[in-house]
């Protein structure tokens, strides 16, 4: 029997983040025999995926955090490892901040073929995210493909050259279906679990980052509560803003009624419970956790700084990031009275549009394996 291949996921660590989710999705679905992940992470220390990657078989290797002044190291650190590690068909790469050092390097020292992946359409404020847009500065010249999770987020990491060029292919962010789709009996354990069951609750999935805007999120529950005030916010996830974001909450006074339950590995129960998701993101690539939501047949109430593909159902109601917090509790509740009382699964509308990872597993083994393209354009050579 032939050996799998081995494809090297580089993330910057395997904590319950949106890129990490959704590659041990679409790893949980691969045929191991056929492809087998690795992943290289820029953390030390073990994260939350970890002991499931080194139980699907995969191994995990740790390199430098990028710091600016310690390229030559960084580089260095690299080249290293791909001279030591020869065994790699591919690199996947969804850190695109320094995609533009480690992908030429793995292609010069043997890899076969090189992607970068494009999974955010906006970076971090200040020094950092100068920085990070200055490395990505002609990255489609220095990998074989281009690809990102939506239109929005292939233009701001490649550019508009090779986005107008046909050089970047768009990759549904494809979850895992079956497990999001609406469970009553669920919904009722959750709610009972959580001391909920006669509550409003307004739910939210997300790292703490200043990208998903916890800020004006915890604005638009206060102008909830002052309209129902069995409302009840649900925040699943963590992050180095979640101190703050719990300081904001006592400072408008709802401390008492906001929930903040960290990471969970059983999120898709979490979202049984919810009654509307409410996502105000500065900026996003395509956030999985929206299409979770409408797998689980919620009403979501997002910024319109997020692209249209992410909102394949009825379900979703964008909003401006300039409208006030009261105008954003309106829709929240307008949507919680109109979409609740015949909630159900929408798995056949995502499916449709590309959204089941069971699918795009079985295109992404060939493409890994052979090359084979999963878009109609020829790739960036």
């Amino acid at each position: 029997m032939n050996k799998p291949i081995r494809v090297l996921q580089v993330l910057g660590g395997t904590s319950l983040g949106g890129a990490e989710s959704r590659v041990m999705d679409l790893y949980r679905h691969m045929d191991r025999e056929r492809v087998q992940f690795d992943f290289a992470v820029h953390s030390s220390k073990p994260e939350f995926f970890d002991q499931e990657i080194e139980s699907l078989g995969g191994t995990i290797y740790r390199l430098p955090r990028f710091k600016v002044y310690n390229w030559l190291s960084y580089r260095k650190a690299w080249k290293q490892f791909f001279t030591q590690h020869q065994e790699f068909a591919a690199v996947h790469g969804h850190m695109t901040s320094t995609a533009s050092i480690y992908l030429p390097i793995a292609k010069s020292l043997g890899v076969k073929r090189t992607m970068a992946h494009a999974r955010s359409a906006g970076t971090d404020s200040g020094l950092k995210g100068v920085m990070t847009r200055l490395l990505r500065k002609n990255l489609w010249k220095k990998t074989d493909y281009c690809l990102a999770c939506s239109a929005l987020a292939g233009q701001a990491v490649y550019g508009e050259k090779a986005w107008k060029k046909g050089l970047v292919h768009v990759i549904p962010n494809a979850i895992g279906l079956e497990k999001y789709a609406y469970d009553p009996g669920m919904r009722e354990e959750m709610r009972r679990q959580l001391g909920v069951s006669d509550r409003l609750v307004i739910g939210h999935v997300g790292r703490f980052h200043e990208a998903k805007n916890h800020g004006f999120l915890l604005e638009v529950f206060a102008a909830v509560c002052q309209k129902r005030e069995n409302a009840v916010l649900v925040l699943v996830g963590e992050g180095g803003g979640m101190e703050a974001a719990k300081q904001k909450a006592k400072e408008l006074g709802i401390a008492d009624k906001v929930q903040f339950l960290g990471s969970k590995k059983n999120v898709a129960d979490y979202y049984q419970a919810m009654d509307v998701f409410l996502f105000p993101s500065l900026y996003e690539g395509l956030p999985g956790s929206v299409l979770e939501a409408q797998a689980s047949g919620l009403c979501c109430v997002i910024a319109d700084t997020i692209t249209t593909e992410v909102g394949i159902t009825d379900l979703v109601e964008y909003a401006s990031l300039s409208e006030t917090p009261q105008k954003w509790a309106d829709r929240v509740l307008a949507g919680a009275d109109a979409k609740t009382k015949n909630r159900r699964a929408r798995l056949e509308e995502l499916r449709a549009a590309g959204f089941d990872v069971a699918d795009q597993a079985q295109k992404m083994m060939n493409f890994y394996e052979k090359g084979e393209p999963l878009w109609e354009t020829e790739p960036n050579r």
